[in-house]
C-alpha cells in the first residue's frame, strides 16, 4: 500500500491546484457508500417503456458505446 500512496503523491505534486482538487473530490466520492433503489421497488416499472422506444435506445447505446 505504501508504494501505491507514494506513486499517487508523486503524480499529485505535478498537477496544478485545480486538478488536485478534482482528485480530492474523486477520492472522497470513492469513500461514500453507494445508495440506490432495490430491484424490487423498480419492478413496478417493468414493461412501461414501449418496445419501439426500447429498440431505439438499444440501437443508440450500441452505436455510441462501441
Amino acid at each position: 500500500m505504501d508504494n501505491t500512496i507514494n506513486e499517487i503523491v508523486k503524480h499529485l505534486t505535478n498537477l496544478p491546484d485545480n486538478l488536485r482538487q478534482q482528485v480530492l473530490e474523486f477520492v472522497r466520492s470513492l469513500d461514500t457508500p453507494v445508495r440506490g433503489v432495490s430491484g424490487k421497488k423498480l419492478l413496478r416499472f417493468a414493461g412501461t417503456i414501449p418496445r419501439d422506444d426500447l429498440e431505439i435506445m438499444s440501437h443508440e447505446i450500441e452505436k455510441e458505446c462501441r
